[in-house]
């Protein structure tokens, strides 16, 4: 977390092969474009040949539990032996060497970094596998921005520690992004928040302002280690370790002078690297994400619009754009004097937007012209839904739930942003009413038969719970056990696998 992001590349000329075009997309341009043509804008929601991506997939790119795990492991970090009979310590000293050799940063053997390896390796090794999925996402914008500011090209794993590669992931005291800016940090590099905007969430622009800090700390330091711990707990708790410790400027030497998130943050950083770096060997196989980063474009936004009806009018579906542009709170993207926004897309969705246009700003004026008129007479009363918001819910999969719009249940629930909190109450208009009769979930029974169970004792969290089972995550328990809140009760039966 940084106490305390260059413009967006627009219009890029990357190419990419025809073989990376889908040919069911290039059947739906042809479709699109005829219905604008013929039957007008709004004929263009819900196109079944649109690209249609992984619900699962979505699911986790909008969980922020892999966020929260990973923020808490960092501050409660311990050392002790962990059995890992898998790698031996003379391999992991082998690797460690090789890896000192090609990167500049401080990486050499000892008992702490091995312990915290092998707890990763050991009680991790599904997270990591999706990180390591998302990252063939997000690890190319930042190795070019990080080359750009002469920054080791390693420093990419950083982003794992910091934010779990969750552009919109924010910490409880408010740092934000992938790189988790305080808002005065990134307000000193330049990086735009408002109501509408919150450029600490962009991935380019947040990443550069990353690569410019770091420059900073540097300079400052000139060392790797101790920019990484200055970049976690500011400069000046790292001035005040060394002094503490007799002048030592090596960071295993002043680690135990330092803040206790910060002691853990540069093994967890190491330890990433490590397994990112020697995942094969470790037999990982990440799930690849449905797009690579070359396989978008953006635009500069001409009219405000919103991301609901850049969905409707390109086939693009909603979640989608969120993931790829989240600097957006409000998913409006505005349009202000002096300032330029851009809207980034699938790059076979940007010929549909550039050849239509003018029909799609028609179409988003028109839009919001309506959202000026009084509400309530479009709805009645007997057709709505009280909805309870549980743990993995986001707006947009509420919205595909009831066939509705994000931007309608936001204005419906005088939403302002997409923060929900679990157990919050949201007033929903279904498409279809009869599919949609109650609110209220259904408890399922959880089958424990011959699976592995857990009975709750006094001091146990799902946090600890989890971490005693190998590649079981918090998420997983809540998931085979139909829980939503992270309340357990003394004595309760747990699943714990699959």
């Amino acid at each position: 977390m940084v106490f305390g992001f260059s413009q967006v590349k627009t219009d890029s000329v990357a190419k990419v092969s025809d073989s990376l075009i889908d040919g069911k997309f290039m059947a739906s341009q042809k479709v699109i474009r005829a219905e604008v043509d013929s039957l007008g804008i709004k004929s263009l929601e819900d196109i079944p040949e649109a690209l249609e991506l992984d619900k699962k997939w979505l699911d986790e790119l909008y969980s922020m539990s892999l966020f929260d795990t990973i923020y808490k492991s960092v501050t409660e970090l311990t050392y002790e032996p962990v059995d890992y009979p898998e790698l031996t310590t003379d391999t992991l000293k082998a690797r460690l060497k090789r890896l000192n050799a090609r990167t500049p940063f401080n990486v050499e053997y000892n008992r702490s970094l091995e312990s915290v390896i092998k707890r990763y390796l050991k009680h991790r090794r599904t997270s990591l596998e999706r990180l390591m999925g998302l990252s063939h996402f997000y690890f190319p914008m930042f190795e070019t921005e990080f080359d750009n500011y002469n920054i080791p090209l390693e420093m990419k794993y950083l982003s794992i520690v910091e934010s779990a590669l969750k552009p919109r992931a924010r910490s409880r005291v408010g740092a934000t992004g992938l790189w988790q800016f305080m808002f005065a940090t990134g307000k000193e590099h330049k990086l735009d928040v408002s109501s509408y905007v919150d450029e600490r969430r962009d991935p380019i622009k947040s990443t550069t302002a990353a690569a410019q800090y770091l420059s900073r700390l540097y300079r400052i330091f000139g060392d790797w280690d101790l920019a990484l711990a200055a970049y976690n707990s500011g400069p000046g708790n790292v001035n005040k370790a060394i002094r503490r410790s007799g002048g030592y400027k090596n960071y295993w030497n002043i680690r135990q002078n330092l803040p206790r998130e910060t002691a853990g943050y540069v093994p967890a950083f190491l330890a990433t690297m490590y397994i990112f770096e020697f995942a094969e060997e470790h037999g990982f196989k990440p799930e690849r994400p449905t797009f690579q980063h070359i396989q978008t474009d953006t635009i500069h936004v001409k009219q405000m619009i919103t991301l609901d009806q850049v969905a409707e009018t390109t086939g693009v579906k909603i979640e989608e754009l969120q993931f790829l542009n989240p600097s957006y709170k409000l998913d409006i993207i505005p349009k202000i004097k002096g300032k330029t926004y851009v809207l980034r897309l699938p790059r076979e969705a940007v010929g549909i937007f550039v050849a239509n246009e003018d029909k799609i700003y028609d179409f988003a004026k028109a839009e919001f012209n309506k959202r000026e008129k009084p509400l309530p007479q479009l709805f009645n009363a007997d057709t709505k839904v009280r909805y309870r918001v549980r743990n993995g819910d986001y707006l947009g999969k509420i919205a595909r739930k009831y066939g509705v719009r994000v931007s309608q249940i936001k204005r419906w629930n005088g939403l302002r942003s997409n923060n929900l909190k679990i157990g919050q109450r949201l007033t929903i208009y279904p498409r279809n009413p009869s599919t949609s009769t109650s609110s209220k979930p259904v408890k399922k029974v959880v089958n424990t038969a011959g699976k592995t169970t857990y009975k709750v004792q006094s001091g146990d969290s799902l946090w600890t719970i989890a971490q005693n089972f190998s590649g079981v995550s918090v998420q997983n328990i809540k998931d085979w056990n139909d829980i939503s809140s992270n309340k357990l009760k003394i004595g309760m039966t747990l699943v714990v696998s699959n």
